[in-house]
């Protein structure tokens, strides 16, 4: 699983790392810690549950927009093809406080899955898709994305990661189709 966001304490809770938000969820539900790793990323490894799937969790230590070289050094470290992998990212289409779950297609605008996608030649990865909503008025997509979550959405915000790491941990165990038709809200 590949969580998407900035690096540096001045980014972790803005919108644009909800992916590594929910990774870190995971890494706690797993009891295990990240480390540095040799692919421009840290990585946490173990298992939810005993007899779950083993999971390996990645958060790139790069820029969003240049996450690409990352996953696909962890993919050959892995020896794992694209389509193994789930990457957790915001997403602005859909309403905060949603999920929604899908493999394939394009980026949609977003700079990591293009990079992602350049990087590995594919897009035949699952994506569990955090929504943020849209930015209010006439404010800057990228500037919505880089501010902090507003008080409101915070009381909102760890239901909303648990979901989300609910949903990665169902794919892995229950496959896509069970996780989306669980955790697809209206939006």
């Amino acid at each position: 699983m590949v969580g998407l966001g900035n690096p540096g304490s001045g980014y972790a809770s803005t919108r644009h790392n909800v992916g590594q938000m929910v990774l870190a969820l995971l890494a706690d539900r797993m009891q295990s810690g990240f480390k540095t790793h040799k692919t421009q990323a840290t990585v946490a490894e173990g298992r939810s549950f005993p007899g779950g799937p083993r999971f390996v969790l990645a958060k790139p230590t790069t820029f969003m927009n240049v996450s690409g070289p990352p996953v696909a050094a962890l993919l050959r470290y892995y020896d794992l093809d694209v389509s193994r992998i789930i990457v957790v990212h915001d997403e602005l289409d859909i309403p905060f406080d949603t999920l929604k779950i899908k493999r394939g297609g394009g980026h949609g605008g977003h700079n990591g899955l293009r990079d992602i996608i350049a990087a590995t030649g594919s897009n035949d990865f699952t994506r569990v898709r955090v929504g943020i909503g849209r930015p209010p008025g006439r404010q800057n997509a990228a500037d919505f994305v880089l501010q902090d979550f507003s008080s409101t959405e915070r009381k909102t915000l760890p239901n909303l990661l648990d979901e989300a790491a609910d949903a990665v941990e169902m794919i892995a165990t229950d496959g896509l189709t069970a996780a989306q038709l669980k955790f697809h809200t209206a939006g």
